[in-house]
């Protein structure tokens, strides 16, 4: 006879753990024992588990926690859109689901396993270990595992579902769960997770003081409901501006920004997105990188309506970060000022009307000389090359005739270079 206290089919608001084939292979094997259920064949699904996420120590345990951590349900879905207070009348569905799951996990799944599982899945180290220092949906599960395991504390269901209501403001849930940066997948019309994100920070960029700190000041203020403009960021390529971008969206993971990366290609499918970033209690930056159209292309108006202008508002929490070399965006042409057209005056007011809807307009210009070799200097010394101003000034300079100009991806460039004949 099942032990009631570990039926997962009395749970409320955590049903969707039972779609789970190694959920419900866990509990049989917890409460039935191993004659009911292929241990062998579930200890090889979680070793496989493991290696995909790198996911280390008890690798049972670790694959509930983790289905708990990003199961997407009424109650975790409500703590990420209210900060982490879903409410009394949910919060109290949700302590009778812990008290559930709090039995089956103190009851030591990995012990219900025979002896020589016990050893392998107990304390398991996969290849590429420790994945929770990795970008992407594999969040660090110490928080849970102290919520659940620490017996110096022993938490009760109430005090969990309070810290997973923080837990689920933090890291979100679903979908959502973990991702810093997402993009738009036309064929599936979703937003899908980038895994693998580019860790850039604003230390990272060396110079462009003002730009970063009106974007930290913009985004600060964003996070706190305050007013906040649109951003075009314009300038040659290698300034940083996609990089400052990337790094805003790195330093306030913690306080709810997430990252949309979109295309033109992107563009028709704007209302959709709009209508799925609504439901989600984060704050979320759509991300254009070099935008720019050509006089054919109608798919600015698109952008336009989005900004200022259309029926349906922009959501509270979304802004538009866009970059671009161009300052109007869209181009122009000598005919456009010296044409035969009757209101030519008109044309080029809606060519330019795209770059003044962005409330900010931050400027990244070249590097002077002085400024470039500032630039080569500080990532030199970042990197440990063991040279001397004065020689790495003058290979800079060789560098950077040999190259496209100065900037600071030419730097980083040279820099990455002369490491790679360091290491040789």
């Amino acid at each position: 006879m099942t032990d009631t206290c570990f039926d997962l089919s009395k749970l409320l608001v955590y049903r969707n753990l039972l779609n789970d084939s190694l959920v419900r292979e866990l509990q049989t094997l917890g409460v039935l024992g191993a004659a009911k259920c292929d241990e062998y064949a579930l200890a090889a699904s979680l070793i496989s588990w493991a290696e995909e996420t790198g996911m280390a120590g008890n690798i049972a345990e670790n694959y509930l926690l983790f289905q708990l951590g990003c199961d997407e349900n009424i109650f975790s879905s409500t703590a990420g859109k209210t900060g982490g207070q879903p409410g009394w009348s949910l919060s109290k569905a949700a302590v009778h689901d812990i008290a559930i799951l709090k039995a089956l996990l103190n009851k030591g799944l990995t012990k219900q396993f025979c002896e020589e599982l016990q050893v392998v899945i107990n304390d398991y180290y996969p290849i590429q270990e420790s994945q929770s220092k990795k970008p992407g949906k594999f969040q660090d599960l110490s928080t849970l595992r102290d919520l659940f395991f620490d017996v110096t504390k022993n938490y009760t269901p109430e005090e969990v579902v309070l810290a997973l209501g923080r837990y689920y403001d933090r890291y979100g849930c679903g979908r959502l769960a973990g991702y810093g940066a997402f993009k738009w997948d036309s064929e599936r019309r979703e937003l899908v997770g980038i895994e693998y994100t580019d860790p850039v920070q604003l230390k990272d960029i060396v110079g462009y003081e003002y730009q970063k700190a009106e974007l930290v000041r913009n985004t600060e203020a964003f996070i706190s409901s305050k007013p906040a403009n649109n951003v075009l960021l314009v300038g040659a390529r290698g300034t940083g501006k996609s990089s400052s971008v990337k790094a805003i969206a790195n330093r306030y993971f913690d306080k709810g920004i997430r990252l949309i990366e979109i295309s033109k290609t992107d563009f028709k499918h704007i209302p959709e997105i709009m209508t799925a970033l609504r439901q989600w209690g984060k704050k979320f930056i759509l991300f254009i990188d070099d935008l720019s159209f050509e006089e054919f292309e109608a798919e600015y108006k698109i952008l336009k309506s989005l900004i200022d202008g259309g029926i349906e508002v922009r959501p509270d929490n979304v802004l538009i970060y866009a970059t671009s070399n161009r300052r109007n965006l869209i181009k122009e042409t000598w005919d456009d000022r010296s044409g035969n057209e009757l209101h030519r005056q008109d044309t080029i007011n809606e060519k330019i009307s795209l770059a003044d809807r962005f409330g900010i307009t931050l400027f990244f210009t070249l590097p002077n000389q002085e400024e470039y070799f500032r630039i080569v200097e500080e990532i030199a010394r970042r990197s440990g090359i063991p040279m001397s101003v004065a020689e790495l000034r003058a290979e800079a300079l060789r560098w950077e005739m040999s190259h496209s100009g100065r900037s600071g991806r030419i730097a980083k460039q040279f820099i990455d270079y002369l490491a790679g004949e360091v290491a040789e």
